[in-house]
């Protein structure tokens, strides 16, 4: 099976301990490369949903 990839786009930019470049809390960033496939999709699917919160709040300008 395909290893689930990173979202990260490169931006590392914080609020609120959450990047808004990907979503991902800083916690989940650093235990990326120990979590397996089905962890990663939970973490991908968290991470949507706070970009879209952050979009609401009007912190969020890239996209990926």
């Amino acid at each position: 099976m395909k290893e689930v990839q990173s979202p990260c786009i490169d931006v590392c930019k914080f609020e609120n301990e959450l990047c808004l470049g990907c979503g991902r809390s800083k916690a989940q960033i650093r235990a990326w490369k120990t979590l397996d496939n089905p962890a990663r999709r939970a973490v991908l699917a968290e991470a949507d949903m706070n970009l879209i919160v952050l979009a609401a709040q009007g912190l969020r300008r890239y996209s990926r």
